[in-house]
């Protein structure tokens, strides 16, 4: 990064997504001040609340020809930033196809159905279906908790409940452990187990999973499928609406 550069990203100014001007603030990523102007830049890892992992990719734009995550890349004046595009657009259909068959998402059966931002994610990209073959992992399903169920098969790694138990709640309830296919979350605990650690339903950190990963016990069909957060408008039109 050039010196002008690196002063550009620490005062306001515009750069253009899809030819729309768009206004920063000092320190601002570019899906920083895309989602505050209402621009829709599809991500599952990133949440305004918590620094930015670049994990998922879904979130990754053209910046003056060249390929950047939007959530990570600071807005800088003069930047001419592509995202809606085919090319784009094919990317991360592939991205999400390849996230659905690395795990067990079976949608209609999921209890977070509606309220799943993969899954609403998935319906504005028009994902047709997984393409490849699924891996139908045999991951631990966690009900040990009296209130909260953490299930592994449905977690993408997003890296959420790791930040909001560190950085809001303080305990330190998750982290990500292992390598390659063998990546898992893990829970800080002597058992390993959700009902030894130190959670609570209270905690951000048991809210915040977008998938259906952590549940809370005796809630699943509270709302009704069709009358849930996505059912009703898609994703794309709720920009900045993160829970």
């Amino acid at each position: 990064m050039t010196d002008h550069t690196r002063i550009d990203a620490l005062s306001p100014g515009t750069f253009t997504l899809d030819g729309e001007e768009v206004e920063f603030g000092p320190g601002d990523t570019i899906l920083q001040a895309a989602t505050r102007s209402g621009y829709y830049i599809p991500h599952l890892c990133w949440h305004p609340d918590f620094a930015a992992k670049g994990s998922c990719r879904l979130c990754t734009v053209r910046i003056n020809g060249r390929i950047g995550a939007a959530c990570a890349v600071n807005a800088a004046s003069g930047q001419e930033v592509q995202s809606n595009t085919d090319e784009l657009n094919a990317q991360r259909k592939t991205l999400l196809q390849m996230i659905f068959i690395e795990g067990n998402h079976f949608c209609p059966s999921c209890e977070k159905s509606g309220n799943c931002r993969l899954q609403a994610t998935a319906y504005d990209m028009e994902m047709e279906g997984p393409h490849f073959e699924e891996f139908y992992p045999n991951r631990q399903v966690d009900a040990s908790h009296p209130d909260l169920m953490l299930d592994l098969n449905r977690c993408i790694l997003c890296g959420l409940c790791v930040r909001a138990s560190h950085d809001v709640d303080g305990k330190d309830v998750f982290a990500i452990g292992g390598h390659g296919i063998q990546t898992h979350l893990v829970v800080n605990s002597a058992s390993g187990k959700l009902v030894d650690s130190a959670i609570a339903t209270t905690d951000r950190a048991a809210h915040i999973c977008p998938v259906g990963a952590i549940l809370h016990k005796r809630q699943g069909f509270a709302t009704p499928i069709g009358q849930r957060r996505f059912d009703g408008r898609p994703v794309s039109q709720q920009v900045g609406e993160e829970a």
